[in-house]
């Protein structure tokens, strides 16, 4: 019989670690559990302890203090990025890093007591602060409609509408995350991949590992970091062109089809490299952290789109291709002039049905549109998927909850009281009454019955997508179904169709936020109730601070979002614009009704609800073979995210993968075991600090180097003015060679 960490006896924190060092108390930690018992899943024990203290203090004066300080300044700088035409993005990784040392230092100087100053700066209080600051990071979503409204709709919802508009998109998911923990949070199979680097870097601090043979994690951590903050003043500096290395088209630079296919910034990025890691690790996450098998899977998918079917639609001129730009996300007139919106909008932004007819018809590059397509399948293939996969794991878990079948580190959370569900079900239910006072009292112009259903979709999806993301690392979003939906239910309605689109897509995604969460306090034992209080007050406090940031741009700053204010030039929130008069204004029936060239894209809705069968069929057949690894939503929603992701994005990605998740992790097992999450930590933490460092520099003087390296004629950062070539229609568009 299991004995219950609760029962054991152990001594109280003051009693061990009282005038100890940092290392000496995270060593006598991993004495007082037995150790005999681990996870079943590999890549969590080469990472995650399994052993814990629950005497450890975590509501502590430091944890406080650092937690909402450095969520402030994190969403404050993320938001102001946000709008500029290059937005720098900190992540939580920065935070976690710098609130480290001083951690340390609040510890020496702070006189001890229970609350100010307990002991040594633990590994627990250290989560939390992290925790908190990544409930700030991403700027709130709802903030691209205020901003909208704002600058390019003339309507203006004021201080009240805005955070209240922002808290209740925030907070719904975060409702429903609670129901989800018995599937995606207490499972040993639910690994949440993200959370194993992170945790690596947490015992690179705090843990010093016993039994070790070479450089310790932490002193590893250190030369890796030190190295790639080093060197990423290279490509980000010195040699920008080492970002997107085109060496293929220089063979003929005048090369038009060369450069389509081989640039690497503008076009498909074949046989082109990058040098940088913040290109690598972009739009995926970093490499070294996703299973062999979901890289194999994103590859076929990245490979067959791009560098097959793509090409050989461009080059056959379906959808008069060539009449536009190989990949892009700009819209364009059958002609290939970039759209004007406003040629067919009246003064109330409704669509001018005369207008459109006149001026129109809308049209996409064909790689945008099949991107729809791909998207489309993807959101049908995650129900398949997870009927044929999962439903009986499913079915089973909701069974037995957690009686049965406990890991390790879910017998050790028994230490500590859960958050009731009715916690979870009181902000679910106070943030979905408030989102219909922000619906009725603004000039949103959304009806009650789209609010109901943007909510009842995040509610069947958030599920399947949280086991896929929970396994595979990646998560398909729903904002391109959501559209879809309230774009043929209500046409005409732009801001009715974004604020629909931001409920039902940020519903799922906070919610997932929050699960992901969930299972970093499950893996390092943090009491449930430290982590709920966390989350939700650096959400709430993050969404003051990302109104207040916007607000106070979008007034100070003349012309914001247009070329005059360079560089605030908004290309998010231009880009949600875009979707705003394509899914919005004009709708759906027409970008994809019966007079459309791009009406066949909706057949991948059916296409992606079938093709996961047939492989499901196959794995049942001969389950020892490579067809129970096809992973058919992964393959989908990963490549949909090109455009704005390129090519060379994927391939290098890829790569990247190769060489850590099979190479590495095949023929240097146990280095991989040791050091791989926490290389990954020391690249990603890197190039965040060496990238600010850069931005203050160019910021403070002006100054880059000049020369063939950072742009010219063989660079990847040439204009339309000075591009090498040009497509052969009257936008002028560049093609990067």
């Amino acid at each position: 019989m299991d004995v219950a960490p609760e029962k054991q006896s152990v001594p109280s924190y003051d009693e061990k670690y009282q005038g100890k060092s940092l290392h000496e108390s995270d060593i006598a930690v991993e004495e007082h559990v037995e150790d005999e018992e681990d996870s079943p899943i590999e890549e969590v024990r080469a990472v995650v302890p399994n052993t814990d203290d629950p005497t450890m203090p975590v509501w502590t004066f430091r944890m406080w203090f650092l937690g909402l300080v450095f969520s402030c300044v994190l969403a404050f700088v993320n938001q102001f990025f946000f709008y500029r035409k290059n937005p720098l993005q900190l992540t939580p990784l920065v935070i976690q890093l710098i609130t480290y040392p001083i951690g340390k230092v609040m510890e020496m100087v702070i006189p001890k007591s229970r609350f100010f100053n307990p002991g040594p700066f633990n590994i627990k209080e250290h989560v939390l602060i992290t925790t908190m600051a990544n409930c700030c990071y991403s700027t709130a979503y709802a903030v691209d409609i205020i901003t909208i409204m704002k600058l390019f709709y003339n309507q203006d919802i004021g201080w009240g509408g805005g955070i209240l508009l922002i808290w209740t998109t925030q907070l719904i998911g975060y409702g429903m995350a609670g129901v989800l923990r018995p599937f995606l949070v207490y499972p040993s199979a639910m690994v949440w991949p993200t959370n194993l680097a992170n945790i690596s870097l947490f015992r690179s601090f705090h843990i010093a590992d016993r039994d070790w043979t070479g450089i310790t994690r932490f002193r590893w951590f250190l030369m890796i970091f030190a190295g790639m903050f080093v060197y990423y003043w290279i490509p980000g500096y010195f040699f920008q062109i080492l970002t997107f290395f085109s060496w293929a088209c220089w063979i003929a630079p005048n090369n038009r089809t060369l450069a389509q296919l081989t640039g690497g910034y503008g076009g498909m990025g074949m046989l082109s490299l990058s040098f940088d890691w913040a290109t690598i690790a972009s739009y995926l996450s970093s490499p070294m952290i996703v299973p062999w098998w979901a890289i194999v899977n994103i590859a076929v998918g990245f490979g067959v789109v791009a560098w097959i079917i793509v090409p050989a639609m461009y080059y056959t001129n379906v959808w008069d291709a060539q009449t536009f730009p190989i990949i892009t996300s700009e819209l364009f007139t059958k002609t290939g002039e970039l759209w004007d919106n406003s040629l067919v909008l009246t003064s109330e932004n409704i669509l001018n049905e005369t207008a459109y007819q006149e001026y129109g018809p809308m049209r996409m590059t064909p790689f945008f549109a099949f991107t729809y397509g791909i998207m489309f399948a993807g959101v049908t293939s995650i129900l398949t998927h997870t009927a044929l996969y999962h439903g009986k794991d499913i079915i089973a878990q909701f069974r037995k909850a957690r009686t049965e079948d406990e890991d390790i580190h879910a017998k050790l959370m028994r230490a500590y009281k859960e958050v009731p569900h009715w916690w979870y079900i009181t902000v679910f239910v106070i943030s979905f009454a408030v989102s219909f006072a922000v619906i009725y009292a603004w000039p949103i112009y959304l009806p009650w019955w789209g609010l109901i259903l943007s909510i009842v979709i995040p509610i069947i999806f958030t599920l399947p997508i949280g086991i896929i993301q929970a396994i595979t690392n990646q998560q398909p979003g729903l904002n391109v179904l959501t559209e879809f939906i309230i774009g043929y239910a209500l046409p005409g309605h732009p801001i009715a169709n974004v604020t629909f689109k931001t409920y039902g897509y940020i519903s799922m995604y906070q919610s997932l936020t929050f699960v992901s969460d969930l299972k970093l306090g499950h893996y390092m034992k943090i009491p449930p109730r430290a982590m709920f209080a966390v989350q939700m007050v650096g959400t709430a406090l993050a969404g003051v601070i990302n109104l207040a940031t916007a607000r106070w741009l979008m007034d100070s700053i003349p012309n914001i979002c247009t070329p005059a204010a360079d560089p605030f030039t908004c290309p998010n929130a231009k880009t949600f614009y875009s979707a705003s008069v394509i899914w919005g204004a004009i709708g759906p029936g027409k970008m994809f009704g019966v007079d459309s060239p791009y009406r066949p894209m909706l057949w991948f809705f059916l296409i992606g609800f079938i093709l996961p069968i047939p492989f499901w069929l196959l794995s049942k057949k001969y389950p020892n073979s490579w067809v129970k690894y096809v992973h058919i939503p992964l393959i989908f929603n990963a490549t949909g995210m090109m455009p704005p992701a390129m090519p060379i994005n994927f391939s290098m990605w890829c790569l990247g993968g190769f060489i850590s998740m099979y190479y590495i992790r095949k023929y240097h097992h146990a280095w991989w075991l040791k050091y791989n999450y926490v290389t990954s930590a020391a690249f990603d933490s890197g190039v965040a600090i060496a990238t600010l460092v850069i931005f203050g520099v160019i910021t403070g003087s002006g100054y880059v180097p000049d020369w063939w390296g950072n742009g010219g004629r063989y660079g990847d950062f040439a204009t339309p003015d000075n591009c090498p070539l040009a497509a052969a229609n009257a936008t002028n568009h560049c093609v990067i060679c």
